[in-house]
């Protein structure tokens, strides 16, 4: 599934193309996606101006003149294709390019300025709603959240105070949406794996030192993930359908039996399933 970084680059790449603009045209070309779309939907989009584009964890919200936000997931192989009159947006560096399949592509929005984005989806699984924008807090789909990992609100003090007393890991904790929006699986084992943090030591005993740390490495990874567009994993593409290349520069993620990069340390990158999903981790170092 796309993480944060991912979502990212599909907003930076789409904003240019949507930010500003009125939607001439929208089309479904199907009554839903993973869940059905709104009622109403291509009909209170239609003439609407975007505000715009937002990133709220691995949400895009589009801010439109009406009150409402459009809110959009990309599930599992959600992707968007942008055309202009002056050819493709490709935002970012990307390793390679994807075509997207047409008989996948679902939702068509069409700007007065001549842009064309069209949402792809083979498996289904995103989605899309709208929401008045000042409820967007209160809905379901956000009124848990825990602040956003690149602002002030995440650092050691969130992490002492979700952590403290807790048996649990810490990488299952940063990816409870609740302590931090937006984490997923490939980012925490990179954080955990450059703080030299355990992903299994009980996160209650983990010193404020480490904690301050561990915050200022999640947001360092985050960051150079975006900078070059995000991973390449599977069928997950930016904006303009090419994939990202931060798999380069993984240290953990998908290193099984590779040195550990981490400064002095001769260890190998081992891997166990914890809570159903695969963590990468340096035994030697990441205590």
């Amino acid at each position: 599934m796309p993480e944060l970084p991912e979502v990212e680059t599909v907003r930076r790449g789409l904003a240019p193309v949507l930010e500003g603009q009125s939607l001439r045209r929208v089309e479904a070309r199907r009554p839903d996606l993973r869940f059905p779309f709104p009622e109403g939907f291509v009909q209170r989009l239609t003439g609407a101006r975007i505000l715009a584009l937002r990133r709220r964890a691995k949400y895009l919200l589009a801010d439109l003149d009406r009150g409402e936000t459009l809110v959009m997931h990309l599930g599992m192989s959600g992707r968007f294709e942008i055309t202009q009159p002056e050819g493709a947006i490709r935002p970012g560096e990307f390793h390679y390019a994807a075509d997207p399949d047409p008989r996948h592509a679902h939702v068509v929005f069409e700007t007065a300025a001549g842009g064309r984005v069209t949402y792809y989806d083979p498996r289904r699984f995103g989605f899309m709603g709208l929401i008045g924008t000042g409820d967007l807090d209160r809905h379901p789909w956000f009124s848990a959240m825990g602040p956003e990992p690149l602002s002030g609100d995440f650092g050691a003090d969130r992490l002492v105070a979700m952590f403290k007393g807790r048996h649990q890991g810490p990488k299952t904790l940063l990816l409870d949406q609740k302590v931090v929006a937006g984490l997923g699986n490939i980012y925490v084992c990179e954080a955990l794996n450059r703080s030299r943090i355990s992903p299994f030591r009980p996160a209650g005993g983990i010193g404020r030192r480490k904690l301050e740390l561990l915050a200022a490495t999640v947001k360092d990874v985050l960051g150079e993930a975006i900078e070059v567009g995000g991973s390449t994993l599977r069928d997950f593409a930016a904006a303009d359908g090419a994939l990202g290349y931060f798999q380069h520069r993984f240290r953990a993620y998908d290193r099984l039996g590779q040195p550990c990069a981490n400064p002095g340390c001769r260890g190998t990158i081992h891997r166990e399933v914890q809570a159903g999903r695969s963590t990468f981790f340096c035994p030697t170092c990441q205590t």
